[in-house]
């Protein structure tokens, strides 16, 4: 499908932009949902989002401007031709990594907290679980980009570039097929792009980030009352990383630091980190002795612990 939904003058409607903003706006909505059962005013969670898409973004942004991946749009790019840096009209939403995304967002959350006077764990624990949602709707973007897929193969479930779009440029392209986008492609360039398939990578990772949606979504409503606050945000930690470490051993155009791309270092260290910090503070903690603090943040959690005591 074509990435441009519709173009007027200088100004192009992505789909990758339409993707990114529809998924973050449904996680919205859901994290209002838990909110409100909870207590809270679910209005903090919409002032949230307009926060946290904007520094989330410019995040996202610094971290694919300043990385290294293989395929040299990078900081060697970058540095070269600052102005592209801000050239979000050219390309709408491209060039965005999801760690400095997280980053951004979570800086946002703590500032619109700290000046709020609001908790800002149990805000992250509304919001957390249900970025999963986001990401993986955010995902299809790469799909209709016809981006970030992995390496060549034949499997069934292949993916097959669109050749009359633009795309990332295919590792091995022979030189007499033309690039994907070129204008009057020839037989031969279509049945190239026909016969090749590479592993969808972004399928890969939507379909993880909804499992792991669905399990921290059934755990949190079925022993919420036996979670602290921040959990919820600890088990994010946990659960998306697990899956972005695999995705990344398909990612042959991955920013590399020694053996292992530089987000596979990432969630080693944030799957490790994340579930010391659980056991450290379940350790010595009883929910049965501490029943008001947990009463933690997610949906019907409050309601579990009142029928279970």
């Amino acid at each position: 499908m074509n990435p441009v939904i519709f173009q007027f003058g200088p100004f192009a409607l992505h789909w990758y932009g339409v993707f990114i903003v529809g998924g973050a706006v449904i996680a919205a909505w859901v994290s209002s949902r838990y909110a409100a059962k909870a207590g809270e005013n679910p209005d903090h969670i919409w002032n949230l989002l307009a926060w946290s898409l904007i520094v989330g973004i410019i995040g996202a942004r610094l971290y694919h401007v300043f990385s290294s991946p293989a395929d040299g749009l990078g900081w060697a790019y970058y540095r070269e031709h600052p102005l592209d840096i801000i050239n979000f009209w050219n390309g709408g939403f491209r060039g965005l990594g999801i760690y400095g995304g997280l980053a951004g967002g979570t800086l946002a959350v703590a500032v619109y907290c700290w000046y709020h006077k609001l908790n800002p764990l149990r805000w992250l624990d509304f919001i957390a679980p249900n970025v999963l949602l986001a990401q993986a709707i955010g995902r299809m973007g790469n799909f209709v980009n016809q981006e970030l897929y992995g390496p060549p193969t034949n499997v069934p479930w292949a993916f097959h570039i669109n050749p009359k779009y633009p795309c990332q440029l295919p590792p091995n392209l022979p030189p007499d097929v033309q690039f994907c986008g070129a204008p009057d492609l020839t037989q031969r360039t279509l049945e190239w792009y026909a016969s090749n398939g590479f592993h969808p990578t972004f399928f890969y990772e939507a379909g993880w980030n909804l499992l792991m949606f669905g399990v921290l979504t059934f755990i949190i409503r079925r022993y919420g009352h036996r979670l602290r606050t921040g959990d919820g945000l600890l088990l994010y930690l946990i659960a998306y990383p697990l899956g972005r470490f695999w995705v990344e051993m398909f990612r042959p155009d991955a920013w590399v630091i020694g053996n292992l791309a530089t987000a596979q270092w990432i969630a080693i260290a944030s799957v490790l980190g994340s579930a010391f910090i659980l056991y450290l503070r379940h350790r010595n903690w009883s929910w049965q002795e501490h029943p008001e603090e947990s009463l933690a943040a997610m949906s019907a959690a409050g309601q579990v612990a009142t029928s279970s005591s």
